[in-house]
């Protein structure tokens, strides 16, 4: 019959439903919801570990040292002030042009390239990312997944049964009930996702607020969403497909940001009272903390003035208890500096070429704007160029730009590692390095820095440069042990500096990280096997193969479900099956 391919696919998404939520021993907090006892804490972080790795398999994610870690401190700053600063988050960047962001089981948050290279300001991306960080907080990922259980299966079953009653007729039933039972479930989502976003945009807006952002931020991120809808005519950005966005919502937003009592401009972090010895309270801004990649971004006598004078203070008083004390608070409403700022569009123009799909067009797209229109002759636009122009084999020409930068720009390490790398791919290996060793100097322990600089090490091939490369790497692999490209460098090191078993270790937990579990298994269980490895070589080894084995079972029981299974009806499902359950957050 027309539908009989039908029947299985239907039969899998009626079991599919229920994948992934079994009874755990460790419930989630309590905070009001059923939805807490679906999954574990640890069943939810596995389900997003396994769906960034898979991810990772079909490189869709862009993983870059210096944005990673950009994104990163931005989310743990919402984070911090969030009502749950206790839970644990990854944030990563898509490697999609399309304006998406969405939030995953275990606190995975991911936000598309096309999301950071739309955005004016740094305080719009964070309301995005603090909108992310409430549907995690609040639990929305697992109600959605509840809902859907509550709500899907009766009608699932009720089109299976109208289908197979019709199966020996010729008419239309049965592709009918699919339809009209698929319509209906589509419905209860939309409506149970707009409550959900009305949620997650007030605690959002309340995050921003307590960070120090423009509460009006997330107001003007809509606005910018919206202007991309009115340019490219019918074509809607990815994030509103699972976002619903109107102008209602919008009123709302900016309703929200003016009860806090900040006008519609950017805000400095407010500072944390202190109490000093003559029992006075200290209301002062904080002395702004260094930035690793930008000029010192520092607030002059005139401008901690207007922040005093913006200084907002309010004074609540609980009606119900009259013993109780008034919370009082201090809201300091101010532009912020332009170091802020800065940093934020040289990470946008980092994310726009990284993420390009034509390095030639990409290219053109600089040198055009650059030649007719002043405006556009920004650091930051230059700095876009010029990776534009190493991407696209014009090594030389980049180091012309990237010095001219770095003369202005003396502190800034994304200038500083952009040159240090033109110079090695135009064959200036000592300038390069030498650039590198001052960079290192100035900004010990980042990440991109020693990465980059350990990778120019490697370059040369000799067990010198990977003896020094392995000093660099130790404390960061330890530091960072689930980033593959580190894992990588780690293990072309050893391998350089004559360590053939810690390499293989580290070559296999690349394998692993990036969506290869079950060939990390075997390259572990192939090292294991050689006979000259010592008691604390095989230990280690042993233990990772013991660690490993579930995680490939489970694939494989996945992959190729039995009969005996519950999940038997199920199609052939990978590690990234989890995102289930992210259903109206954004789609990876």
């Amino acid at each position: 019959m027309r539908f009989s391919r039908a029947l299985p696919l239907l039969a899998a998404a009626c079991v599919a439903t229920l994948a992934g939520a079994r009874e755990p021993d460790v419930r989630l907090p309590d905070i009001g919801s059923s939805a807490a006892g679906l999954v574990s804490p640890q069943d939810m972080y596995d389900y997003g570990a396994g769906a960034l790795q898979e991810m990772r398999a079909y490189s869709m994610v862009l993983d870059d040292a210096l944005l990673n870690d950009y994104l990163t401190g931005l989310g743990y700053r919402l984070v911090a002030n969030s009502d749950h600063p206790e839970l644990r988050f990854t944030f990563f960047i898509m490697n999609d042009d399309q304006i998406n962001a969405f939030a995953m089981p275990g606190g995975f948050v991911a936000a598309n390239a096309g999301l950071i290279t739309a955005m004016q300001r740094e305080d719009e991306l964070a309301g995005v990312l603090a909108h992310e960080i409430s549907h995690v907080e609040q639990q929305h990922l697992l109600r959605a997944f509840e809902d859907q259980k509550k709500v899907s299966i009766p009608i699932m079953l009720a089109m299976l049964g109208v289908m197979i009653a019709a199966s020996g007729r010729g008419d239309d039933a049965a592709p009918a009930a699919m339809a009209a039972g698929t319509s209906l479930m589509q419905q209860r989502q939309i409506n149970f996702t707009r409550s959900e976003e009305a949620e997650a945009d007030r605690f959002g807006i309340q995050i921003l607020a307590r960070s120090g952002f423009d509460p009006n931020a997330m107001a003007s991120a809509f606005q910018a969403l919206q202007r991309v809808m009115r340019v490219n005519g019918v074509d809607i950005p990815e994030f509103l497909l699972d976002h619903p966005l109107d102008t209602k919502r919008i009123a709302e937003a900016k309703e929200r940001a003016a009860q806090l009592g900040c006008p519609s401009e950017p805000r400095v972090r407010p500072a944390k009272s202190s109490l000093p010895s003559d029992g006075s309270l200290n209301l002062a801004l904080p002395a702004q903390q260094r930035n690793d990649a930008a000029p010192s971004d520092t607030i002059d006598e005139a401008s901690a003035i207007a922040a005093s004078e913006a200084a907002k203070t309010t004074i609540e008083k609980s009606s119900d208890d009259p013993k109780a004390l008034p919370q009082i608070s201090v809201t300091a409403c101010v532009a912020r500096g332009p170091a802020v700022q800065g940093y934020f569009e040289l990470m946008r123009e980092r994310a726009r070429v990284l993420s390009a799909k034509s390095l030639t067009s990409m290219r053109a797209y600089y040198a055009n704007n650059l030649r007719d229109n002043p405006a556009f002759d920004t650091t930051a636009n230059r700095y876009g160029y010029a990776l534009a122009l190493m991407r696209s084999g014009d090594a030389k020409s980049a180091v012309t730009e990237l010095r001219n930068l770095v003369a202005r720009h003396p502190s800034s390490a994304p200038l500083g590692l952009a040159l240090a790398g033109a110079l090695d791919l135009a064959g200036d290996k000592p300038d390069a390095l030498k650039t590198y060793e001052d960079l290192h100097a100035d900004f010990l322990g980042n990440r991109a820095v020693t990465l980059s600089y350990a990778d120019a090490l490697l370059g040369q091939s000799d067990e010198k440069g990977a003896k020094r490369a392995l000093e660099l790497l130790r404390p960061m692999v330890a530091r960072y042990s689930d980033d593959p490209d580190l894992q990588k460098s780690f293990g072309r090191a050893n391998q350089l500096a004559g360590d053939k078993v810690r390499a293989a270790e580290a070559f296999a937990e690349a394998a692993y990280l990036t969506g290869h579990a079950e060939d990390a298994l075997n390259q572990l269980k192939a090292l294991s096997k050689q006979s000259d490895l010592t008691y604390y070589q095989r230990s280690r080894i042993d233990a990772r193969i013991t660690q490993l084995t579930p995680t490939v079972l489970e694939l494989r029981k996945r992959r190729s479900p039995s009969t005996d299974s519950p999940n038997s009806a199920a199609p052939a499902l990978s590690c990234c099956e989890p995102s289930r359950l992210q259903i109206h957050v954004g789609r990876p």
